[in-house]
């Protein structure tokens, strides 16, 4: 890793006659010796490479290596300095950076181009070597902006790397073989028989009043047998969800393509819309482009259920003694734009979920997946009696932030529930149990009296996919259900008919 950056410091006053020429010269030998040499191994680290003093401005040339990086250097010389020139009642007033290129050794893997960047004017990659030429101000350098994009770069070589890799993926258990009822994608079939119906909005249904009640059955399985039992308590977290809180979370990572975003109107003065207001009354078209101009975004809506939760608990400090705490929510719906990939109520814009969510210490955390995963077993195998397998992987998110090697041991990470469709025969997502180590305490500062790490799980219980995968494999008809399943759901209401 090579830096190179060029700079000039603008003083407050002209250096002719103020400090001396010998004083300067000494000042560049101790920063060459010493100075920018701290903290690096011997031969390592910044070196002034070349310097001029010009009336009220002093050129700087730095090179360095990965050890006290150009941008640190140039900060640390210039607070020396300042104190310098200080005996001559003269001050720094600002940096100009001139040019700063920063070069990488750089084996690009397969399928990753890095085309463009934040704060980057120009890219060249060479076999075995990437340059960049950044466009960064003082302020930047104090953002350590050059740090966050060599890791950036890091980050995005890393989330390649582990999308081929396939051990994210470990068969755990599979249950025994079912009887299927059914042939057809159950989606169709209740469209056909006016159990729902395709809403207005993109991947969104409405759900008659059959579908709804077999939802119900779900969310009542659910209570009785994990839930109550084990002494979650409800709460009702945000469905929309501020920009801040997915910064705390780390979804402001990547959550851009599949955000549903929300906007507030810049003013509620009705003179303020008065122009949107009458092309609509006088086109009947809502002038969606005249509308973006006078909005402001805020946030979006919920995407993973819990992270709002967590502002709960911002920055406050619990006793250990009230630990394991158990909560869930159930209480709105949640939106991903799925581009591309909607097909049915397994894979939609709009869905609904009941999110469980435990935390404690590390131990506790661990031991709570446990117990819930043999509580999903009874549900899966006893009550709905489908076919189902889980599987170990590990999330995106981990691999990505370096947390892969708690995943490897089975601490923290993600157990993903799958059935089998016998109308594609194709494997679906239904269910999942995440532990997620210290990742949502530390990003919103939530701590322990005892000062031990507090951890955290949750999981997300989707009606529509547990809808998918049990009227795939039982069928629209009650008299192929489970005894157990139908004593839950009872009677379906028969309310609509149409001519």
């Amino acid at each position: 890793m090579e830096f190179e950056l060029k700079a000039v410091l603008k003083c407050s006053s002209s250096l002719s006659g103020a400090a001396s020429p010998s004083e300067i010269t000494e000042f560049v030998t101790y920063c060459n010796a010493d100075l920018l040499k701290r903290g690096a191994p011997p031969g390592c680290g910044a070196e002034i490479a070349g310097w001029n003093v010009a009336e009220d401005k002093i050129e700087l040339k730095i090179v360095s290596d990965r050890f006290v990086r150009a941008h640190d250097a140039l900060l640390r010389l210039k607070k020396e300095l300042g104190k310098l020139l200080g005996k001559h009642r003269i001050g720094i007033r600002g940096v100009e950076i001139e040019d700063y290129k920063i070069a990488l050794d750089w084996e690009a893997e397969e399928g990753l181009k890095i085309r463009k960047l934040p704060f980057v004017r120009e890219i060249k990659q060479e076999e075995g070597r990437l340059e960049l030429l950044l466009d960064v101000d003082e302020s930047m350098l104090d953002k350590r902006i050059p740090d966050r994009l060599i890791r950036l770069l890091e980050d995005k070589r890393d989330a390649v790397r582990w999308k081929g890799k396939s051990e994210h993926w470990e068969l755990l258990f599979e249950s025994e073989q079912r009887q299927f009822h059914f042939d057809k994608d159950p989606t169709e079939e209740m469209l056909k028989r006016g159990w729902l119906q395709h809403a207005a909005g993109r991947g969104q249904y409405v759900y008659g009043p059959q579908i709804t009640k077999i939802f119900r059955a779900f969310e009542k399985i659910l209570l009785d047998e994990l839930c109550t039992p084990l002494g979650y308590k409800e709460m009702i977290f945000p469905k929309f969800v501020a920009w801040d809180v997915w910064k705390k979370s780390g979804h402001a990572k990547g959550i851009y393509p599949e955000a549903y975003y929300v906007c507030t109107p810049k003013t509620r003065d009705p003179e303020y819309w008065e122009d949107v207001m009458d092309y609509f009354k006088v086109t009947n078209e809502v002038p969606v482009d005249m509308i973006m101009g006078k909005i402001e975004n805020v946030g979006g809506m919920c995407y993973a259920q819990c992270p709002p939760f967590w502002v709960f608990l911002q920055g406050k400090i619990m006793p250990d003694e009230i630990l394991p705490i158990m909560v869930f929510d159930r209480s709105g719906t949640s939106h991903r734009y799925e581009s591309g990939g909607l097909h049915g109520i397994e894979r939609l814009d709009e869905f609904h979920r009941v999110e469980i969510l435990w935390m404690g210490t590390k131990q506790q955390a661990i031991e709570h997946s446990k117990v819930l995963q043999e509580k999903y077993r009874h549900i899966f195998n006893d009550i709905l009696d489908i076919a189902w397998r889980e599987a170990w992987v590990t999330p995106w998110f981990m691999a990505q932030e370096g947390k892969a090697g708690l995943a490897e041991i089975k601490e923290a990470g993600t157990i993903d529930y799958e059935a089998v469709l016998p109308y594609s025969g194709k494997w679906l997502e239904f269910q999942n149990v995440s532990v997620n180590g210290d990742k949502y305490p530390k990003g919103f500062s939530v701590k322990l009296q005892s000062g031990e790490d507090l951890w955290s799980g949750c999981s997300g219980v989707g009606l529509e996919r547990w809808a998918a995968v049990f009227l795939a494999q039982k069928g629209l008809d009650a008299e192929n259900w489970p005894e157990k399943f139908r004593s839950v759901v009872g009677e379906l209401p028969e309310v609509f008919r149409f001519l």
